[in-house]
């Protein structure tokens, strides 16, 4: 419920401050005055775009808050919990609008975005506006305004969930299918490909072996006879050789390092010296002897090699990544392989997904033609209590499961109407006049609105194009609304008016240099001479207070 709203420099506002209570607050003046002011500031501080204009002029900024009791509101506050906003018994949006255009949004003091504000103002406010009947001829809106009633929206949003699905899946199948055909063109080649890849059946590491033996093969002669030289340096030669060198002056220090101490880590490092050349001398003797000369392993090695290296330059590839580009033409091939497999799974995966769409879809279908049925017979009594007493009001729910699809299910929801004995259904903008049309609209909002879990309810001159009798009935309506929802209703009618549980009297005030709205509380006496004035004008008599007293509800 909206308790306080504060307005600074907006308009020609320069400072307001209003406390409201629950019930029906109705709000009067004179033409002109601003009365539509405050659910202007209003709404600015439940998202709405603004621009520097409403600053109020010689002013540098407007500041517009707005205090609400949400303790018995949980939708509310598990939005604020969900947004980690500050979450407490009271909320309070805040706008402020610059000269410069500059605007910034607060709730609960921390600054967000204007789409949060507009987000949680939707759960806090629902504006109904002098123009909503236009509104109220777009299929589009009377769907809404029936879901809203019906509160459906678990219904709506199972139904946009397997909606999304459904069209993400048929997405994925028509994108695979456009490229099916260029992969049957490529599917050929790049079988021919693997398959003279797959004889060769190159190892991932085998090239740079088959390097390696090769080079061997290639100089094992050269191999054989250097090595047999390194023996015989080594320790193979009668005359002389290394080891029988080394032996000798490790003798000769051994000795010398039992007469200083000082030889002892030289004697050390050429015993190690001596183990590590015999344990080479060891190693070359075993190479040695494995080596030998094979023309015929050599032919074989550098036939592979040949055709690794034509394989490669057919490819454009180094033949060391011979391989590795063997197994990319095999992961694509494979590729081809799934996503015909995905192509075929996908065909079932739409059709399941269809099916779970339609029967959300027509589950919500059967919700709305039955709260269509409660909501004619409710409209329908409503208009001929607002003096059209042959009204008659239906709403049609025409689903289509062919091509119809959407997120919001399958329904085409239209209004109609006939206003006049014998006149068939009509759709609302063809059947109605101006003024029908304001009325239907009134009694369309008020009963609906009576099912929207929206706490605070404002009617901005709906009953335009309403008088007399029918004025009475209106004001009925909405102060038995008013028993159950805050409900703010700006208005003309004094049958209207005097309906209010309170009434707020808006007044403009000019001199030579500045223009000012007020708007101020009326008291039981201060009631009756407004309710006077809307009924006689600026001249109050004693006939006009008396009338005014009868339509006073206390």
């Amino acid at each position: 419920m909206l308790l306080q709203l504060t307005i600074s420099n907006f308009a020609i506002v320069s400072f307001l401050e209003l406390d409201l209570r629950a019930g029906m607050t109705s709000i009067t003046g004179e033409t002109g005055a601003g009365k539509s002011i405050a659910i202007d500031a209003l709404a600015l501080a439940l998202g709405e775009r603004g621009d520097s204009d409403a600053v109020r002029p010689g002013a540098e900024k407007a500041d517009i808050s707005a205090r609400f009791r949400i303790d018995k509101l949980p939708r509310v506050k598990a939005w604020l919990n969900e947004q980690e906003l500050d979450e407490q018994d009271e909320c309070i949006l805040r706008r402020t609008l610059t000269r410069e255009g500059r605007s910034r949004g607060y709730i609960n003091g921390l600054p967000v975005p204007l789409s949060q504000l507009k987000a949680l103002g939707a759960l806090l406010i629902n504006i109904h506006g002098q123009h909503a009947h236009h509104a109220l001829q777009k299929s589009d809106y009377q769907r809404a305004l029936l879901d809203a009633y019906a509160g459906h929206a678990q219904l709506i949003e199972k139904s946009s969930r397997f909606y999304q699905l459904w069209r993400q899946l048929s997405n994925e199948r028509k994108h695979l299918k456009s490229e099916q055909a260029q992969w049957q063109a490529q599917r050929q080649l790049l079988e021919y490909q693997v398959a003279e890849l797959d004889e060769l059946a190159l190892a991932s590491d085998e090239f740079p072996e088959l390097e390696a033996e090769h080079a061997r093969l290639a100089n094992g002669a050269e191999l054989l006879s250097d090595c047999q030289l390194a023996l015989n340096v080594l320790a193979d030669g009668e005359e002389t050789n290394a080891l029988e060198h080394l032996r000798q002056g490790l003798k000769v220090v051994t000795e010398l390092s039992a007469m200083d101490a000082l030889l002892a880590p030289i004697q050390e490092l050429l015993a190690s010296s001596l183990i590590q050349l015999e344990e080479g001398y060891s190693e070359l003797s075993r190479y040695l002897d494995r080596l030998e000369l094979d023309p015929q392993r050599l032919s074989e090695v550098e036939a592979r090699m040949s055709k690794v290296m034509e394989l490669a330059r057919k490819h454009q590839v180094g033949a060391n990544e011979l391989a590795k580009f063997h197994q990319h033409l095999k992961q694509q091939l494979a590729a081809m392989d799934n996503n015909n497999e995905r192509l075929e799974a996908l065909d079932e995966e739409v059709t399941h997904a269809k099916e779970q769409f339609l029967q959300a879809a027509e589950r919500l279908s059967h919700s709305r033609q039955r709260y269509a049925q409660s909501l004619n017979s409710q409209i329908t009594k409503s208009l001929h209590q607002l003096s059209m007493e042959h009204g008659r009001f239906e709403i049609t729910v025409t689903a289509d499961t062919t091509v119809g699809f959407s997120p919001l299910g399958i329904d085409k929801v239209e209004f109609l109407v006939s206003t006049n004995p014998g006149q068939p259904l009509s759709p609302l903008a063809k059947a109605a006049s101006g003024g029908e049309l304001s009325r239907i609209s009134l009694a369309i909002q008020v009963i609906t609105a009576q099912k929207v879990e929206t706490p605070t309810l404002i009617f901005d001159e709906v009953d335009v194009g309403v008088s007399g009798p029918t004025a009475a009935v209106v004001g009925k309506l909405l102060r038995q609304l008013g028993q159950s929802t805050q409900v703010l209703v700006i208005t003309h009618l004094p049958q209207v008016a005097g309906n209010g549980h309170q009434h707020y009297f808006v007044s403009k005030n000019s001199d030579q240099h500045e223009t000012q709205t007020r708007m101020q509380e009326l008291d039981t006496d201060t009631r009756l001479q407004e309710l006077a004035r809307l009924l006689g004008g600026d001249k109050i008599t004693a006939n006009t207070l008396a009338n005014a007293k009868e339509l006073l509800i206390s």
